[in-house]
């Protein structure tokens, strides 16, 4: 059981990677990783709002859709479940970190259209995981988005004073750095 549970963090965190390898999340990635701080914060605000939903929207399939028969209704109540997180997670930014809740801008609203969210819970439902498993799928692959996008802000720090050629500068380069990063994470499929 533990070893299954590993190589499914692993397997959701680095090899399966939402960003890199399913292309879920990717106006987040790319808007909010110009800084290490933002993109720190964006990666702990989506690691809150993924783990939380994969928890209530298991919690909510297994015992609610499942029991009633009501599965096909599954999408729509999920982007509820993930609407409300996101407002919670709003709230309690605006009030006790303002300066992050200003850094985030637009991007935190935008959390409860990221793809990657609902596509976690869709994946923890349609593979038909445990609500433990649905929520180490959950954290690792937050957990793999936060590692991706800190990486991406850091390259885009050190890249903003160096000399890129004209028709590389702006978002050329950040779309270059992320494919190059795509390609190295594929490199973590030997692990398994």
């Amino acid at each position: 059981m533990i070893k299954s549970l590993i190589t499914l963090s692993l397997g959701s965190a680095l090899i399966n990677n939402v960003v890199l390898s399913q292309f879920l999340g990717l106006c987040p990635f790319l808007g909010v990783s110009k800084k290490v701080k933002t993109a720190v914060g964006m990666g702990t605000s989506v690691i809150f709002v993924i783990t939380l939903s994969s928890i209530v929207t298991g919690v909510i399939y297994e015992f609610l859709l499942s029991r009633f028969g009501i599965e096909y209704l599954k999408t729509i109540v999920f982007i509820l479940v993930i609407a409300a997180l996101v407002q919670f997670l709003e709230m309690f930014l605006k009030r006790y970190i303002p300066s992050l809740y200003s850094a985030l801008g637009v991007y935190l609203p935008l959390i409860t259209t990221n793809c990657a969210v609902l596509g976690i819970a869709l994946t923890n439902v349609s593979k038909e995981y445990s609500l433990l498993e649905g929520t180490i799928n959950g954290l690792a692959t937050s957990i793999g988005f936060t590692i991706a996008i800190v990486i991406l802000a850091g390259i885009r720090e050190k890249t903003q004073y160096n000399d890129i050629p004209k028709p590389f500068r702006g978002m050329p380069i950040v779309l270059l750095s992320a494919g190059l990063m795509a390609i190295a994470f594929c490199g973590f499929s030997g692990l398994l």
